[in-house]
């Protein structure tokens, strides 16, 4: 079974682009910041998922989707690779989206008592804004890197 259930907050809005051919199909992209429940070094630790959806899923994503929402995502994960600009293969690893929920109120996002930042509120003792440690930052880098990958696959031929 490959199943994954991920719940944390958008570092970026949806980036959504269409196939081309016959039957266009909508694809989004967009990263989810999820803090580990154990606490490293008296730090919160975050991992970064790549996330994409298809269909009906990116059109929902692109419409209602923004930096800083928290979300609850299942999905399957699915990995491979690709060439890099020196012709070397780098391993990606990335979640398709099944379902995505809310998991916040729209009421708490515009009230102002939902975190606009990256990871749990202040009461869980996270910070506003982004992660500065380490991991998280090397995590990041290593997906902003990963980024041009999709400006070449064949999908969007």
């Amino acid at each position: 079974m490959n199943k994954i259930i991920l719940m944390g907050r958008l570092t970026r809005d949806p980036e959504v682009r269409y196939t081309q051919g016959a039957n266009p199909m909508a694809v989004a992209r967009y990263s989810l910041a999820v803090d580990r429940k154990f606490k490293h070094d008296g730090g919160i630790t975050t991992d970064f998922f790549h996330i994409v959806a298809f269909g009906n899923r990116a059109d929902f994503s692109e419409k209602y989707l923004r930096k800083g929402m928290k979300m609850l995502i299942v999905g399957r994960v699915q990995t491979g690779y690709y060439d890099n600009k020196d012709g070397i293969k780098v391993p990606f690893f990335e979640v398709v989206v099944e379902e995505q929920e809310f998991a916040e109120s729209k009421n708490a996002v515009k009230s102002g008592e939902a975190q606009t930042g990256l990871g749990g509120g202040a009461n869980e003792g996270g910070t506003h804004g982004y992660r500065s440690n380490t991991e998280s930052a090397n995590g990041a880098e290593r997906y902003r890197n990963r980024d041009s990958y999709w400006e070449r696959v064949s999908l969007w031929n």
